[in-house]
């Protein structure tokens, strides 16, 4: 892995993806005594930082392999970027969802072209169905998080921001699949000046910080947390990368995610999902760690279901 792979991928998705904003708040600083910087992957293109790392994976591909499409099991935000990226590139996109997957994350994969095949809500069942529509199409596989290509194009949002605010401290990550912190580190690591990234996971979805501890890819037994975006695990590609990089992972309450969500709502005035107030979350809670600090915290996504808000 070197550092031009992130350059020249985010050349390659500049002209398919939003150059997000990065807004800040005098208010959310003073409560947390250090300057914050919020990249906003909520405003790119279909709602969250997935665009980019979806893009750049079909643009690594063949034209042959694109000629025969592409297909990837997702509940929600990788189904809608790999859609999206697929239209916009006249490539065919396979979607495998689990049949409970909200009827809204199903509406904009088919409003993006994409073509689903429901399958029940099991990870057996997810990549069963993958393989048999790979086996009788010759679809190329694309995982929303354990794929160097899609972990590579995420990396390309913590690029931006360090090019607009090259001095930051710290840059907090929500972790989920880790397919975002493990682009966020390795872009951290070569265009940051003594930059460290920071893990933030729903206590009720740890398993990344037990992964971290033990050493070894843990699961969850539940995944109980309105973050939803967070309650898939780690992959055999990205925790090598996270267990390099990444030395702290900060754990938050379910209500402390509300409270957070809460406050951007008011004082930014924008909407973000769950999974992107966890970040905020953490900073808050250890706010003594990030005292007079320049912080960079990702905003992972803006697919909320307005009528289920948690407030």
């Amino acid at each position: 892995m070197k550092q031009d792979n992130i350059t020249k991928a985010h050349a390659r998705i500049q002209q398919f993806i939003h150059r997000t904003p990065v807004l800040s708040s005098q208010l959310i600083n003073q409560k947390v005594e250090a300057d914050l910087y919020f990249k906003c992957e909520n405003f790119q293109k279909m709602g969250a930082f997935k665009m980019r790392g979806a893009t750049n994976a079909i643009l690594k591909l063949t034209e042959e392999q694109r000629s025969k499409g592409v297909v990837t099991h997702s509940s929600g935000n990788f189904a809608q970027a790999l859609s999206l990226a697929a239209k916009s590139l006249g490539v065919k996109a396979h979607i495998v969802m689990p049949e409970n997957a909200p009827q809204v994350k199903k509406n904009a994969v088919l409003q993006y072209n994409g073509s689903i095949t429901e399958c029940e809500s099991t990870t057996k069942a997810r990549q069963e169905t993958a393989n048999r529509i790979q086996d009788s199409t010759g679809a190329t596989f694309i995982h929303p998080s354990n794929d160097m290509d899609v972990i590579i194009g995420n990396g390309t949002a913590c690029k931006e921001l360090l090019e607009d605010y090259n001095d930051l401290d710290y840059i907090v990550c929500p972790i989920g699949g880790g397919g975002l912190i493990a682009g966020t580190a390795l872009a951290a690591h070569y265009f940051g000046k003594q930059c460290q990234v920071i893990g933030a996971e729903p206590m009720v979805v740890d398993d990344a910080y037990r992964s971290i501890m033990s050493g070894k890819i843990e699961t969850n037994s539940s995944t109980n947390t309105i973050a939803d975006g967070l309650k898939t695990q780690l992959g055999d590609i990205n925790f090598p990368i996270i267990q390099k990089h990444i030395k702290q992972i900060i754990r938050v309450e379910e209500s402390e995610i509300i409270s957070a969500m809460i406050l951007v709502f008011e004082r930014l005035k924008i909407v973000i999902e769950p999974s992107s107030a966890v970040a905020l979350a953490a900073v808050i809670k250890q706010k003594e760690h990030f005292k007079n600090k320049k912080i960079g915290v990702l905003f992972s996504g803006g697919n909320v279901d307005l009528s289920r808000l948690p407030f």
